[in-house]
C-alpha cells in the first residue's frame, strides 16, 4: 500500500542520515566548538544514540499502527449491511488502538528517558530506619526528646495515654494514664524528672518521669555499615521485645491545669522550667506557675483555634501558632511582655518553633515553610515550597536541619537556608503508611537520631547522615 511504501522511505531516511554521521568520530566532528572533555563528550554521544534509537523505533511502530487504523477506518465507512451499523465494534476498536497507540508512545518514553536523566540526578542525604516502638492504640500526635538527664523518647497519643520509652531497646518503659481524653502533646523539663502533657480533657497535667533505662552499649557503626537491611531489623525488633517488661503505670499528676474552655492542643515549659503554657483550642495561650498551679497569664488575639506552643530554650520567649494563618512571638523577658505578630501564610499555621537562638520556622496547611529572623520579621530568609500541608515539625539543635511531616506520609529534610537535603524513603513495608504528625531530634546519638511518628499507629527511630549520599533515598 502507499503507506506502507512511504513508511519504508521514511525508516531509510533516518537510517541513511545515522549511517552519514556513524562514520565521523566525536572528536573530528566537535574538535573545534566543544570544550568538554573527551570522556564526557562520548558519554554523552552515547546517551543520545540511545534516545535516538528508542524514537527511530517509536516512529517505525506508529506508522505501522496508523496504517492499520487507516485501514479499519476504510473497512468501517463501507461496512453497512441492510440498513443495519455493524460499525460500532469496529469503531470503538479504532478509538481504543488509537489511545493504545498514544499510551505505548508516552509509556515507552518516559521508559527510556528515565534511565538517562537517573544519570544525573543528585543523590540526598543517607538514611534508613533504625528501629520502631510499638504500643499505642491508637494515631500518635507528638514525639520529643528528653532535654537532660536520661536520654529518654515521649510519645502522646489519641488512644489517651503517654508513653516513655528507652531509645535503644525501643521498650516502654513508662505510661501515663491521667488524662480522660486524646493527649495532644507531651514535653520534658529542661532539668527535672518532670512531664507536662495537654490533651482534650481540657487541661494540662504535669507529672513525674519515675524511670530508669537499662544499661545498653551503643553500637556504632563504620561507613560500610550504614545500610541495614530490613530482615536484620526485624529480628533486631523480635529481639528487643522478647526483653521488655511490663512498664510502670502512673495515673495520679503531680499537678492538675485547669483554665481553658477547650482542647488543650500543646504544653510547654518557659527557660528555667518554673513556668508552663498551655494553647488552647478556645483560642487562648494560658501561663502558668508550676508551683501553685495558679494563672499568671491569659494571653488573647488570636482570631481562631490555636495549634501549638514552643518556648525558647534559654530565653523566656514564647511562640504560639494559629488556624487565622499567623502565629505570634510573646517575649516574657520585659514586664510589659512584647508582642510580635507574622503574618507570612495564607493557611492555617500548624507548626512554628525556635531554631538556634535567634530564628523561627513556621509550617503551614499552604504547604509551606518559613524560615524567620528574630530581628527582622517583615519577611522570611527562606521559603520553602512542598507538596503536601505540614505538620509539627523539628529542626536538629547542632546541624539546623529542618524534618518536615507532611499529611501525605513523607518526612522532608531541608537546611535552615532553604536547601533541600532529601526525603526519607517509604514503601508499602516500611515508614509511616498515613499521615505524619511530628518529628523530633537526638543530635547526640550517632545510631538514630531522628523520630517521627504518624496516625498510622507508629513511632519510628532513623538514622541520618546529611554529609553521606545514599541512592535509595528519594528526593
Amino acid at each position: 500500500m502507499p503507506m506502507e511504501s512511504l513508511a519504508k522511505d521514511k525508516r531509510k531516511g533516518v537510517r541513511r542520515h545515522r549511517s552519514s554521521t556513524d562514520g565521523l568520530s566525536a572528536s573530528r566532528l566537535y574538535e573545534v566548538d566543544s570544550l568538554l572533555p573527551e570522556p564526557l563528550r562520548n558519554r554523552l554521544y552515547d546517551l543520545f544514540g540511545q534516545i535516538e534509537r528508542e524514537f527511530e523505533s517509536l516512529y517505525s511502530e506508529n506508522i505501522a499502527l496508523q496504517d492499520k487504523v487507516e485501514r479499519l477506518e476504510s473497512c468501517v465507512s463501507s461496512d453497512k449491511v441492510d440498513g443495519q451499523d455493524v460499525t460500532d465494534g469496529v469503531l470503538k476498536t479504532s478509538k481504543k488502538s488509537g489511545s493504545q497507540i498514544s499510551q505505548k508512545i508516552k509509556t515507552t518514553y518516559k521508559t527510556s528517558t528515565s534511565r538517562i536523566v537517573s544519570t544525573f540526578k543528585t543523590p540526598s542525604a543517607g538514611c534508613h530506619i533504625v528501629r520502631e516502638y510499638p504500643g499505642h492504640k491508637d494515631g500518635v500526635w507528638e514525639v520529643t526528646m528528653s532535654r537532660s538527664g536520661q536520654k529518654v523518647l515521649g510519645t502522646a497519643s489519641a488512644d489517651g495515654s503517654s508513653r516513655l520509652w528507652c531509645i535503644e531497646t525501643a521498650g516502654c518503659l513508662l505510661q501515663y494514664l491521667g488524662h480522660k481524653g486524646s493527649v495532644n502533646s507531651i514535653r520534658f523539663h529542661p532539668v527535672q524528672d518532670l512531664v507536662v502533657t495537654g490533651s482534650g480533657d481540657q487541661t494540662a497535667h504535669v507529672w513525674k518521669a519515675q524511670i530508669t533505662v537499662p544499661p545498653h552499649q551503643e553500637k556504632h557503626q563504620s561507613s560500610g555499615e550504614d545500610e541495614v537491611s530490613e530482615k536484620e531489623d526485624a529480628d533486631t525488633i523480635f529481639e528487643q521485645a522478647d526483653t521488655v517488661q511490663d512498664p510502670l503505670v502512673v495515673r495520679t499528676p503531680v499537678l492538675e491545669l485547669h483554665g481553658h474552655t477547650g482542647a488543650v492542643v500543646a504544653a510547654d515549659w518557659l527557660a528555667g522550667g518554673s513556668q508552663v503554657i498551655t494553647a488552647s483550642w478556645d483560642r487562648t495561650a494560658v501561663l502558668y506557675d508550676t508551683e501553685t498551679g495558679d494563672v499568671i497569664n491569659s494571653l488573647t488575639g488570636h482570631d481562631q483555634e490555636l495549634t501549638n506552643v514552643c518556648t525558647h530554650p534559654t530565653q523566656k520567649l514564647v511562640v504560639t501558632s494559629s488556624k487565622d494563618t499567623t502565629f505570634r512571638l510573646w517575649d516574657f523577658r520585659d514586664p510589659s511582655m512584647q508582642l510580635n505578630v507574622f503574618q507570612g501564610h495564607n493557611q492555617p499555621v500548624t507548626s512554628a518553633v525556635f531554631a538556634g537562638s535567634d530564628k523561627v520556622v513556621s509550617g503551614s496547611d499552604d504547604r509551606s515553610v518559613k524560615v524567620w529572623d528574630l530581628k527582622n520579621m517583615r519577611s522570611p530568609l527562606a521559603t520553602m515550597r512542598t507538596d503536601s500541608a505540614v505538620n509539627r515539625l523539628s529542626v536538629s539543635p547542632n546541624q539546623l536541619i529542618i524534618a518536615i511531616p507532611h499529611d501525605n506520609r513523607h518526612i522532608r529534610l531541608y537546611d535552615i537556608n532553604g536547601g533541600r537535603i532529601g526525603r526519607l524513603p517509604r514503601s508499602s513495608r516500611s515508614g509511616h503508611n498515613r499521615m505524619v504528625c511530628s518529628t523530633t531530634w537526638d543530635d547526640e546519638s550517632a545510631v538514630c537520631n531522628l523520630f517521627t511518628c504518624g496516625f498510622d499507629r507508629q513511632v519510628i527511630g532513623w538514622h541520618i547522615n546529611p554529609q553521606k549520599k545514599d541512592k535509595d533515598t528519594k528526593e
